[in-house]
Formats: C-alpha cells, structure tokens, sequence
C-alpha cells in the first residue's frame, strides 16, 4: 500500500470502471482531487486492486439523515478493493484506524451502498454501525459510523485500542524470516519492502503465532510487545528491536483440537506456515501452541535491544523469547515505540 497523490493515480485503469459506472460525477470529482493524497495498493503489472481516500471533517454532516453533529471525523471518501481471498480489506481498515488515532478524530464515517453486503459485515465486525442514510442522484446510501469514544467492551469491535490497566504484559521473540511476513506495517527501514506478499497472513489483522513455547501463561486480553531478534549473530543489542503491540484473542495448546484439520483451520489463514507445514508440526508430538493476536499497532519507533536493557530495564536474563514485563517496563516501550497515547482506553 502505497501513498501518492490522485494526480499520479491512471483514472483509466479498469480498476475504475465500476465506480464510474454506480457514481456518474466520479470523473471530474477525481480530476478536482489533484494534489490530494491517496492510497493505492498494486498489483501486477502495474495495475490498481486497491484504492482509498480519506478527508477530515470537522464541521456538522448535514447532508445525511438523520445529520451527524460536529465532531472531529475521519471520513472514508472512497474505498474499493479486490481482496481475491488475500484479506487485503482488513489490511486497509486497519490503516483506516492508524489514520484515525494519528489524527485524534473522535468518529469514523463510510457511506455505501446496500448491495456491498462484505464490505458492511467487514465495518461492522470492527464496530461500525449504520446511523443512517444519505440520498445521492446514484441512488441511497447507507451511513456507517465508527466511534473511537464510545466504547463497545468487545475487542474486536474497539480495535484498535486497547486496554492495559488488568492485563498482564510480555515480550515475544518472532525470527526475522517471519517477523515482516506476519507483521508488515512493523518492516524495518533496511528491508525490502517485496518481502511483503499480498498473502492473507500478511494482510489480516488476526495473527496466529505457532511455537513450541508455554503460551499458555498468556491470556485473552493480555498485551504482547513483538520483538523482532537478531539477523546477525553477535549483533542483537543493536539489531533485535521491539516493532509492534498485539493483543491475545485465543490461546490453545494440541489437545484443545480435536485433530489436524482443526489446527490448520485454526492456524493457517493467519500464520506464515503453509498447510503441510502446520500438519506436520501438529503430527510430530512435539509440544505444540498457538496463539492469536489482533495487530493493533506497529511503532513508530523501533526500539533496538540496547535501549530494552539500559533504558526499558529489562535484565538479560531468564530468555527474550516469552518474557513478562513489569507495568512501567511496557508503558515505557510504548512511549519510546511513539504509540500514540490515544490508543489506550484506560
């Protein structure tokens, strides 16, 4: 996903041609937006599969009813994607939500048509409501509203946010080859950016982590901190960073499925193994656990190991791979990682 002006966008990719087609201004309403920013997301051969704007608005929304009172919003101008199985969608609201928390809206707001019947159910899994309608010369529109203040008590439904104040903290250790592949708005400036697929793990907000380690001492709702080891050996104080905060959903151990097919079911639509990989770790007898994480934030800030140690005070040891902080230990790595302080509920 990429950021760019509409100027530097082709209005006559194909890409285009159903929203052309359902909103008859679409044309010279795109030619006005010239220097607006926007993003698009690739696909081969330089064509479009993913296309979003967003506008602030703070003044009253009074050309829906029932009217919206004056609030700072984040609209969702346009929104289209072709998501062919990858999960691209959630991908794209979660950047709609980094938008949101960096620009301190209190509301988020979409308008869409009734027959994007995926597209409803995937706002309103992530908490969005319909407050209404909005008449159009192309026909009615639904109003889907998200609040970043009202908050439901379900994760899911206020993701991003999160609430710290009774959840236990941890640092969990994730290997290079994976880390960016799992957590691609965490990639590192010296990556590669082509290391990121337009695969489902890559795109989805739910990650599924498999280890041999307890991750049972972890529960729903505890915060994990990923902290990306070393790619160099010898180098970790200067080359292991903290990159991002998590929140566990779910974690099971090999007895809690009744067999293979229920792990893989469980596990691959979110984690960077391939099937015959999960099935052949789910055979082997080894001690086996996995856990789900909704990816709410990558830092700002990469926090190299030498900072974890002498200004986090974090001790060398027991291990980095599965380690509990203390409550000032993880709002210090928030604070150093540049998370913004609005994304925590209390």
């Amino acid at each position: 996903m990429r950021r760019t002006t509409f100027a530097k966008v082709n209005l006559g990719d194909p890409f285009f041609d159903s929203l052309k087609a359902q909103y008859k201004e679409f044309s010279d309403w795109f030619k006005k937006k010239a220097t607006e920013n926007v993003y698009v997301i690739d696909g081969p051969k330089g064509a479009i599969r993913g296309f979003l704007y967003l506008k602030r608005e703070d003044d009253p929304i009074d050309d829906v009813t029932p009217p919206l009172p004056a609030l700072p919003r984040l609209k969702v101008g346009t929104l289209k994607v072709e998501a062919k199985g990858t999960k691209i969608g959630e991908r794209i609201l979660k950047r709609i939500f980094d938008e949101a928390i960096d620009a301190e809206v209190e509301e988020i707001y979409v308008t869409v048509f009734d027959t994007h019947d995926r597209l409803i159910k995937l706002f309103e899994r992530y908490g969005f409501k319909a407050r209404g309608s909005k008449q159009t010369p192309n026909g009615t529109e639904l109003v889907l509203v998200r609040s970043l203040t009202d908050h439901a008590g379900d994760p899911i439904k206020e993701f991003p946010l999160v609430r710290t104040k009774n959840a236990r903290k941890y640092l969990l250790a994730i290997h290079p080859p994976w880390h960016t592949e799992l957590f691609a708005d965490s990639i590192l400036k010296t990556e590669d950016p082509a290391i990121v697929k337009d695969v489902a793990h890559s795109n989805t907000i739910h990650k599924v982590y498999v280890s041999g380690l307890t991750l049972t001492r972890m529960a729903p709702g505890d915060m994990v901190i990923i902290y990306r080891t070393t790619d160099i050996l010898g180098r970790a104080k200067y080359r292991s960073v903290a990159t991002s905060l998590c929140v566990v959903e779910e974690v099971k151990r090999r007895s809690d499925f009744a067999d293979a097919d229920a792990f893989v079911a469980f596990a691959e639509p979110h984690s960077v193994f391939p099937e015959q990989e999960l099935r052949d770790r789910f055979a082997s007898g080894q001690k086996l656990y996995a856990v789900r994480m909704t990816y709410n934030a990558a830092f700002k800030k990469r926090i190299i190991r030498s900072t974890l140690l002498s200004g986090v005070g974090i001790s060398e040891h027991p291990r980095w791979d599965l380690r509990e902080l203390t409550n000032p230990q993880f709002q210090k790595i928030l604070k150093l990682g540049g998370v913004n302080e609005a994304l925590v509920i209390d």
